[in-house]
């Protein structure tokens, strides 16, 4: 009868039969993706705009590529401006020139760096300001607006430029391009886009108001 070969001895120290070395190496492989230092939460970039999520990259306009920022409250939060501090409630937003700076603010929030080397931007074939919004800050390159629609309200047709539009509110609109056909889009709250220029005519469609913070270039 033979005998069955036996087992090797388990080292000293290193019990679980062998699993101690799975745990080290598995561990050790799940750290290089978290250890060290982490990508900023880029959420949106492109050659005009860089936006980053509860990661303010340009509280200085002496970093390189900072000039002109806008900061978006994605919740209630406070922003200090030495020697001041200014409380923003969600969906409030506050721009910040090459003069300004500011302390990156613990809790939710959006910043929107304005590339000062980016290209003219486009714009619509007809300028035809729209009504029932709030503007926030009107500067020489670009302005900040609040966009507002109750529900079954209608925006008569209107125009925009290239923009960065930051969604505030869950809700649903029903839009008439100029030169194509009509279409629904739903609002997601926090969603950010970049969005080409247009004239159309909106409405608000959904239960609750249209409510955006808008980024719009002027050139």
């Amino acid at each position: 009868m033979s005998t069955p070969n036996p087992q090797p001895p388990t080292p000293k120290g290193y019990g679980f039969d062998g699993r101690w070395w799975f745990l080290v190496f598995g561990f050790w492989g799940l750290g290089d993706g978290s250890s060290g230092a982490q990508a900023p939460p880029v959420v949106l970039e492109n050659e005009h705009v860089r936006v980053t999520r509860n990661a303010a990259l340009c509280g200085s306009p002496k970093t390189p590529g900072c000039a002109d920022r806008v900061l978006v409250a994605l919740a209630d939060l406070n922003v200090r401006t030495t020697p001041n501090i200014t409380f923003l409630r969600r969906g409030d937003a506050i721009a910040f020139d090459f003069t300004k700076s500011y302390s990156p603010p613990p809790g939710e929030f959006l910043e929107v760096t304005i590339k000062p080397d980016r290209p003219p931007a486009k714009l619509p074939p007809v300028a035809i300001a729209p009504d029932k919004n709030s503007i926030v800050h009107d500067g020489r390159d670009y302005f900040v607006f609040e966009e507002k629609l109750e529900p079954g309200d209608t925006r008569e047709r209107h125009s925009h430029a290239e923009r960065v539009v930051i969604v505030i509110n869950r809700t649903r609109l029903q839009q008439w391009p100029d030169g194509a056909p009509m279409l629904f889009r739903d609002q997601i709250p926090d969603d950010v886009r970049f969005n080409p220029p247009v004239v159309h005519v909106v409405k608000t469609v959904g239960n609750l108001p249209l409510r955006n913070i808008v980024i719009e270039f002027k050139r």
